[in-house]
Protein backbone atom coordinates (compact mmCIF):
# COMPACT_ATOMS: atom_id res chain seq x y z
CA UNK A 1 0.00 0.00 0.00
CA UNK A 2 1.38 3.17 -1.19
CA UNK A 3 0.16 6.70 -0.49
CA UNK A 4 0.96 9.98 -1.61
CA UNK A 5 -0.09 13.09 -0.30
CA UNK A 6 0.30 16.32 -2.40
CA UNK A 7 -1.38 20.27 -2.40
CA UNK A 8 0.87 21.43 0.31
CA UNK A 9 2.25 24.89 -0.07
CA UNK A 10 2.79 28.79 1.40
CA UNK A 11 -0.55 30.43 2.15
CA UNK A 12 -1.36 33.53 3.97
CA UNK A 13 -3.52 33.44 7.03
CA UNK A 14 -6.96 33.41 6.15
CA UNK A 15 -6.41 31.31 2.87
CA UNK A 16 -6.81 27.60 1.78
CA UNK A 17 -5.79 24.78 0.63
CA UNK A 18 -6.81 21.69 -0.77
CA UNK A 19 -4.87 18.37 0.18
CA UNK A 20 -5.03 15.03 -1.56
CA UNK A 21 -3.67 11.55 -0.75
CA UNK A 22 -4.05 9.16 -3.47
CA UNK A 23 -3.71 5.27 -2.51
CA UNK A 24 -2.11 2.52 -5.03
CA UNK A 25 -4.17 -0.44 -3.43
CA UNK A 26 -7.14 -1.93 -5.57
CA UNK A 27 -9.22 -2.35 -2.03
CA UNK A 28 -9.22 1.33 -1.08
CA UNK A 29 -12.76 1.28 -0.09
CA UNK A 30 -12.19 -1.30 2.76
CA UNK A 31 -9.68 1.22 4.73
CA UNK A 32 -10.49 3.96 6.51
CA UNK A 33 -8.10 7.12 6.20
CA UNK A 34 -6.73 9.84 8.13
CA UNK A 35 -5.03 12.88 8.61
CA UNK A 36 -2.32 14.08 10.89
CA UNK A 37 0.20 16.93 11.06
CA UNK A 38 3.03 17.46 12.91
CA UNK A 39 4.58 20.98 13.44
CA UNK A 40 8.37 21.70 14.21
CA UNK A 41 9.15 20.29 17.37
CA UNK A 42 5.72 19.26 18.61
CA UNK A 43 3.72 15.47 18.00
CA UNK A 44 2.08 14.45 15.63
CA UNK A 45 -1.48 14.93 15.87
CA UNK A 46 -4.50 13.67 14.32
CA UNK A 47 -6.54 16.06 12.31
CA UNK A 48 -9.46 14.35 10.52
CA UNK A 49 -10.41 10.77 9.75
CA UNK A 50 -12.83 9.34 7.36
CA UNK A 51 -15.19 5.85 7.71
CA UNK A 52 -14.80 3.45 4.32
CA UNK A 53 -18.25 4.51 3.07
CA UNK A 54 -17.09 8.49 3.62
CA UNK A 55 -20.82 8.85 5.44
CA UNK A 56 -18.89 9.36 8.94
CA UNK A 57 -16.15 11.98 9.40
CA UNK A 58 -14.14 12.81 12.57
CA UNK A 59 -12.20 15.92 13.53
CA UNK A 60 -9.95 17.55 16.12
CA UNK A 61 -11.32 20.40 18.13
CA UNK A 62 -9.39 22.63 17.08
CA UNK A 63 -10.04 21.92 12.76
CA UNK A 64 -13.86 21.43 13.17
CA UNK A 65 -15.62 24.04 11.42
CA UNK A 66 -12.44 25.20 8.94
CA UNK A 67 -11.21 21.20 7.77
CA UNK A 68 -13.26 18.83 5.86
CA UNK A 69 -12.36 15.57 4.56
CA UNK A 70 -13.63 13.47 1.83
CA UNK A 71 -12.81 10.33 -0.24
CA UNK A 72 -13.67 9.72 -3.55
CA UNK A 73 -13.36 5.83 -3.86
CA UNK A 74 -13.59 5.90 -7.55
CA UNK A 75 -10.70 8.19 -7.80
CA UNK A 76 -8.63 5.95 -4.80
CA UNK A 77 -7.94 10.00 -3.29
CA UNK A 78 -8.54 11.47 0.33
CA UNK A 79 -8.82 15.08 0.64
CA UNK A 80 -8.48 17.55 3.41
CA UNK A 81 -9.97 20.76 2.30
CA UNK A 82 -8.72 22.91 4.71
CA UNK A 83 -9.97 26.81 5.15
CA UNK A 84 -9.72 29.92 7.33
CA UNK A 85 -5.92 29.24 7.99
CA UNK A 86 -3.86 30.01 10.79
CA UNK A 87 -0.20 30.21 11.18
CA UNK A 88 -1.17 27.42 13.87
CA UNK A 89 -2.50 25.21 11.05
CA UNK A 90 1.77 24.90 10.05
CA UNK A 91 3.13 21.38 9.65
CA UNK A 92 3.53 18.57 7.73
CA UNK A 93 0.35 16.88 7.07
CA UNK A 94 0.78 13.10 6.40
CA UNK A 95 -2.32 10.96 5.65
CA UNK A 96 -2.91 7.25 6.97
CA UNK A 97 -4.40 4.47 6.31
CA UNK A 98 -6.24 1.85 8.68
CA UNK A 99 -8.26 -1.35 7.67
CA UNK A 100 -10.58 -1.59 10.59
CA UNK A 101 -13.48 -3.37 10.94
CA UNK A 102 -15.70 -1.18 13.22
CA UNK A 103 -13.35 0.82 15.55
CA UNK A 104 -13.85 2.97 18.66
CA UNK A 105 -13.15 6.58 18.52
CA UNK A 106 -10.17 6.20 20.38
CA UNK A 107 -8.54 4.02 17.99
CA UNK A 108 -9.36 6.18 14.99
CA UNK A 109 -7.78 9.43 16.79
CA UNK A 110 -4.44 7.41 17.72
CA UNK A 111 -1.65 7.76 15.21
CA UNK A 112 -0.19 4.12 15.90
CA UNK A 113 -3.22 2.13 15.01
CA UNK A 114 -2.93 3.17 11.23
CA UNK A 115 -1.09 0.97 9.38
CA UNK A 116 0.09 2.70 6.41
CA UNK A 117 1.56 6.48 6.17
CA UNK A 118 2.28 8.62 3.11
CA UNK A 119 5.25 10.84 2.99
CA UNK A 120 3.69 14.04 4.33
CA UNK A 121 2.92 17.37 2.45
CA UNK A 122 4.14 20.94 3.72
CA UNK A 123 1.64 23.50 4.98
CA UNK A 124 3.08 26.85 5.80
CA UNK A 125 0.59 29.63 6.79
CA UNK A 126 2.47 33.23 6.92
CA UNK A 127 0.71 35.86 9.32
Amino acid sequence: VQLQASGGGLVQTGGSLRLSCAASQRAFSSYYYGWFRQAPGKEREFVAAVSRSGGRTYYAHSVKGRFTISRDNNKNTVYLQINSLKPEDTAVYYCAAARWGSPILSTILNANEYDYWGQGTLVTVSS
